[in-house]
C-alpha cells in the first residue's frame, strides 16, 4: 500500500521553546495517507462505541453536534519531522460519548472509514484529552485532512490522530492497529499525524488551553 505525500510548501526552522529537536516548522498542513481518501457525507457518517461485552452505542452527525462543543488549541508535531504551531480545532470531547458506557477496558482500538485502525491506552482518551474534531482553523475539516470528522488526541508528545473516524472498540487487552500490524515500530502515523504507543513516551509538549467550552 503506497504512502502519498502532498501539500508541503517549504520548510523553515524556528525555536521559541516549542519546536522539538529535529522538527521543521511549517504553516501548511501536509497530507499523508495510507490509501485513497474516503468521501463520506454528513448524512452517512456515524460514530459508534462498542464495549468489551459487545454493548454498542451509536450517534449520527446531528446527534454528535447536539453535544457540547469545545475549541482546542494545539501544536502539531509529526514523526515525519514537520510541526505546525498554534492550530485551532473544534469538536466534541470523547468524555461526552463515553459517559454512561459500562466498561472495565484499559485499551481502545479506533476504527476509520477506509479500514484504518489505531490502538492506544484508554486513559489517553479520557479527562478532556481527546476529541471528535470536525473543524480546523475556523473551517469544516476537508476530506483530505480527515473530514467530516477525525479523532484528535493532541496531548501526546507526537500527536495521535485518525482520519475519517467512525468508531471505537473498548478492549481488556491491547490489539495492534494498522501500523503496528504492518511494520515493527513504536509509533503509528496516519494522515500526516503520529503518536507513541503505550506509556513509555516523552512528556507532553503538544497541547495548550485544551477544551475551552463554546456555545
Amino acid at each position: 500500500m503506497g504512502i502519498v505525500t502532498e501539500g508541503f510548501f517549504g520548510r523553515r526552522r524556528a525555536d521559541d521553546g516549542r519546536l522539538p529537536p529535529g522538527q521543521y516548522l511549517t504553516t501548511d498542513f501536509p497530507v499523508l495517507s495510507a490509501g485513497p481518501t474516503p468521501h463520506i457525507t454528513k448524512a452517512d457518517w456515524s460514530f459508534r462505541v462498542c464495549s468489551e461485552t459487545g454493548a454498542t452505542r451509536e450517534w449520527s452527525w446531528d446527534e454528535v453536534h447536539a453535544l457540547p462543543v469545545d475549541e482546542v488549541a494545539a501544536d502539531i508535531h509529526c514523526v515525519t519531522r514537520w510541526s505546525q504551531l498554534d492550530t485551532t480545532w473544534r469538536g466534541v470531547s470523547l468524555d461526552h460519548l463515553l459517559t454512561g458506557v459500562d466498561s472495565a477496558a484499559d485499551f481502545a482500538l479506533v476504527h476509520c472509514y477506509g479500514g484504518y485502525t489505531t490502538n492506544l491506552p484508554l486513559e489517553d482518551l479520557l479527562n478532556g484529552q481527546a476529541w471528535i474534531a470536525f473543524e480546523f482553523d475556523g473551517a469544516e475539516l476537508a476530506a483530505e485532512h480527515g473530514g467530516p470528522a477525525r479523532l484528535l488526541v493532541p496531548h501526546l508528545y507526537f500527536w495521535k490522530s485518525a482520519k475519517w473516524v467512525r468508531g471505537i472498540d473498548l478492549m481488556l487487552q491491547d490489539e495492534p492497529g494498522f501500523w503496528s500490524s504492518s511494520v515493527t515500530t513504536t509509533t503509528e502515523t496516519h494522515g500526516g499525524n503520529s503518536g507513541t504507543k503505550g506509556t513509555n513516551r516523552p512528556p507532553s509538549v503538544a497541547s495548550r488551553n485544551p477544551g475551552r467550552s463554546q456555545s
